[in-house]
């Protein structure tokens, strides 16, 4: 293999942006290719390209169908998607109480938390480094249903359980058909991105964490990964986390 590859989509995001920049800082990667659906991501590295893609299943299908044909695959894949809230005509808002779920914005958590990085999961498993790979996405401590013991944010909370059970369930076929790739589902913390703004009054300073630092911590656990423990769910401390 005459690269190593890694994959960082939601490359445009706080984490994901963060993720890309960590990355770069590592020699031992020749190719870092960053996904995004719109916005550019212009980097002075040159081993970092941009791949523009819709979110849908045809887009991500036709980017790893182009990756097998170059002989490729990747050491690590950075999943840094997901959605909290909007604003707009199709606003978003984590629920407080019963009465405030809605059909059309529960499908639209599922949507994007859920659906989409299980369609990369699910392509992934062919283009996977067979030595040592790993493939960490992005989730959150509320979608723990042990965990949960305020409720609320329904729609949120759901999605991200829904994305750990695909998680633990992918990890089994991966095993049988790509053995050496640990799952990994992450839990930031509270980020200081735009995902997090409308929440961080409640925030204590120390734990309000800069997209660098949850970048950092991230890269570090993926490479230090047991084969043996995977899927984990792990926090950013590397603290593990009851599904």
């Amino acid at each position: 293999m005459s690269q190593k590859r890694v994959l960082v989509v939601g490359a445009s995001g706080g984490i994901g942006r963060a993720v890309v920049d960590n990355l770069s800082k590592d020699p031992s990667y020749t190719a870092i290719n960053a996904v995004s659906r719109q916005k550019k991501l212009h980097h002075t590295d040159t081993r970092v390209t941009h791949i523009a893609l819709d979110s849908n299943e045809e887009a991500i299908a036709s980017f790893i169908q182009q990756i097998k044909g170059m002989g490729e695959r990747f050491h690590a894949v950075y999943i840094c998607t997901g959605v909290l809230h909007t604003g707009g005509d199709g606003k978003l808002k984590p629920e407080k109480r019963l009465e405030d779920m809605h059909e059309v914005q529960f499908l639209e958590y599922f949507r994007i938390n859920t659906v989409l990085p299980s369609l990369w999961l699910k392509h992934l498993v062919n283009v996977m480094h067979k030595d040592y790979a790993v493939i960490a996405l992005i989730t959150a401590r509320v979608g723990s249903i042990e965990d949960n013991h305020l409720g609320g944010w329904y729609g949120y909370r759901s999605s991200k359980a829904a994305l750990n059970m695909v998680i633990k369930s992918a990890a089994v076929e991966y095993a049988r058909r790509s053995p050496n790739t640990r799952l990994l589902s992450y839990h930031p913390g509270t980020v200081d991105t735009g995902l997090s703004k409308p929440f961080q009054s409640r925030v204590k300073p120390e734990k309000l964490f800069t997209p660098a630092f949850t970048a950092n911590q991230l890269v570090a656990l993926t490479q230090a990964l047991e084969l043996e423990d995977s899927p984990y769910f792990l926090d950013w401390a590397g603290k593990p986390i009851p599904w």
